[in-house]
């Protein structure tokens, strides 16, 4: 029915694979996990022992995404900044608007996003709307070039429909959840998220220290997101840094955005070999 792989092959799985590897462990062993595979029977030791290899292979195999806040970046050479945070490894851009209604502090519209991409960025720009209200922005930046766009359940007077215009636009849809923001909102709308992003400090401003209680709500959401079977990245921005990373990373986040903790350093490429170091352990 399936094929078990060796050690040595499952290091050499493509990419495809790794989803499929998970789903097998789901399957066979649901019941451990207390999923949503609770008819399952128990696998027999030897494959449960195989299993368990597979899947140390696959969790080592992870693949985090540093995502630069160009918040804190120099706003006066904007395109250079990017590039230069592009070169030193970063995964993406993380654009953060606010709008002074939602949040208590004012940054940057779609003109913003489409000047990156009119720059030559070509990397994936992942924008966070911390605006009130939201679907007209929506299809601004859709627009503009961007290729993620996370809004706050509480900015959105109808969430799966502000969702389905996001993926309508062809970009990936998320969550954004404040650090009081509850996790039933995501109960009828997990089919339509690419990403829920964590907040872990108060948005509006940069440079904020990483709330403690956020590790809890990273594991519980973990817990979610693998019970229900489904690709969603789960990240989680502020405060975000190379001492506490790794911390956050174990909690169950895949995607890190951090600001001030990369461009407020004189070289940006050894801040984001350290947090890469510190995500391997």
């Amino acid at each position: 029915m399936f094929e078990l792989y060796t050690l040595e092959k499952a290091q050499a799985c493509h990419a495809s694979m790794l989803l499929a590897g998970i789903q097998l462990f789901r399957q066979f062993s649901g019941c451990q996990l207390k999923a949503c595979w609770h008819d399952r029977p128990a696998p027999s030791p030897k494959v449960y022992t195989k299993i368990t290899i597979i899947m140390k292979v696959l969790t080592s195999m992870k693949n985090y995404q540093i995502s630069p806040s160009l918040l804190a970046a120099n706003f006066a050479e904007l395109g250079k900044e990017a590039d230069a945070v592009i070169a030193a490894g970063a995964d993406m851009l993380h654009l953060d608007v606010m709008d002074n209604h939602y949040v208590p502090n004012l940054t940057v519209g779609p003109l913003v996003c489409e000047a990156l991409r009119r720059h030559g960025i070509k990397a994936p720009i992942d924008v966070h709307l911390m605006v009130k209200p939201v679907d007209d922005l929506i299809v601004e930046f859709a627009r503009a070039g961007a290729s993620n766009i996370t809004f706050h359940p509480e900015a959105s007077e109808h969430i799966d429909r502000s969702l389905a215009l996001i993926h309508h636009h062809h970009c990936k849809a998320g969550l954004a959840l404040n650090p009081a923001t509850p996790l039933n909102c995501l109960e009828y709308v997990m089919d339509k998220l690419d990403i829920i992003l964590v907040m872990s400090v108060n948005p509006g401003f940069g440079g904020q220290h990483f709330i403690p209680s956020s590790l809890e709500k990273i594991r519980q959401l973990r817990k979610i997101i693998d019970a229900s079977g489904r690709d969603i990245c789960l990240a989680v921005d502020g405060g975000i840094k190379t001492t506490n990373i790794r911390e956050v990373a174990q909690a169950g986040a895949e995607m890190f955005v951090a600001g001030s903790a990369i461009f407020h350093q004189p070289d940006y490429a050894a801040v984001i070999k350290e947090m890469r170091e510190a995500l391997k352990g």
